[in-house]
């Protein structure tokens, strides 16, 4: 989408301007400036700084949403339900929920069908039953609650990280330990609002714990596990250490891997209290069929 540019004629704060010049509520410009959405020239600037006369910004809104997510037979793999919760196996190429550029075929919509409507609304109606996420193109477990008190407990579990998330990655290079832990704050791209980087001053703090699975030519066979989750933790993490994801074109190596529709990243084990009944829970799923080829490959490749 072509950006608008809007030229500041008097020292304001920012977000009056903006919210003026386009004519949205404080809290919309506010969304807008914490996406990264509103830019100056090698800057993405905070809602609170103050315009100088003559600076342009350049803003890309984003592009018009469904008013809601609508049911669609979509096939799910169901690893765990109840009354309370539903675990899902994700595709890769699956995107969460509705967006722009994706306003149906989600696995929200898709919870929608099965679920027959009965998800939290804490998310509202485009992210019903949403407590996590995970990317578009990493494969594996994602956990939503069919109420909104579910909902409520699994997302205190996610604040107190008490709800263990394991992922199992690829990774390009050798690691030269066999566990280690990336403690690195994490913030939003200073010039790529897609994107994600390390900012020890302005970000959030982050930890990734990692385990070797398996040594290749070339290559690392990795476990992750989180301890919090931010955006692209893992595929951010293994980068700013040197070993970004296999087939992660946005942090790694730019050309395309063949055989993989994105990063070699899969969601393999989630273990959580039960809402209702206090019980300690551990799901898990197997690497899906491109993983385990994409090992087998990398093993003979060794040999």
């Amino acid at each position: 989408m072509t950006p608008l540019l809007l030229t500041a004629d008097r020292a304001e704060r920012l977000d009056q301007f903006l919210s003026r010049e386009l004519g949205l509520t404080r809290s919309a410009v506010q969304k807008l400036l914490e996406e990264g959405a509103v830019a100056l020239p090698g800057e993405i600037p905070k809602k609170n700084r103050r315009t100088s006369p003559g600076e342009v910004y350049s803003v890309v809104l984003p592009e018009p949403e469904p008013a809601e997510a609508i049911p669609q037979e979509i096939p799910l793999e169901v690893v765990y339900e109840d009354g309370d919760v539903i675990v899902v196996n994700k595709p890769v190429s699956m995107v969460v929920h509705p967006a722009p550029g994706h306003p149906d075929g989600t696995l929200v919509n898709a919870l929608l069908y099965h679920c027959g409507g009965s998800l939290s609304g804490i998310n509202g109606v485009l992210r019903p039953g949403i407590v996590h996420r995970i990317d578009r193109d990493t494969s594996g477990l994602v956990i939503a609650a069919k109420n909104d008190a579910a909902h409520l407990a699994l997302a205190a579990q996610l604040e107190d990280h008490s709800l263990y998330r394991e992922y199992h990655a690829v990774v390009t290079g050798g690691l030269r330990e066999d566990s280690g832990t990336v403690d690195a704050p994490i913030f939003r791209h200073p010039t790529d609002r897609k994107k994600m980087t390390v900012d020890r001053q302005k970000g959030r703090r982050a930890v990734t714990h990692w385990e070797v699975l398996g040594r290749y030519l070339g290559h690392t066979y990795v476990k992750c596990l989180l301890e919090t989750g931010r955006t692209h933790q893992i595929r951010v993490h293994m980068a700013s250490i040197g070993h970004p994801l296999l087939g992660d074109t946005v942090y790694g190596a730019k050309k395309p891997v063949s055989g993989l529709a994105g990063q070699c990243l899969h969601a393999k084990k989630l273990t959580f209290t039960h809402p209702k009944t206090g019980e300690r829970l551990t799901v898990e799923c197997p690497l899906p069929p491109w993983f385990e080829a994409l090992l087998n490959k990398l093993e003979t490749a060794v040999c």
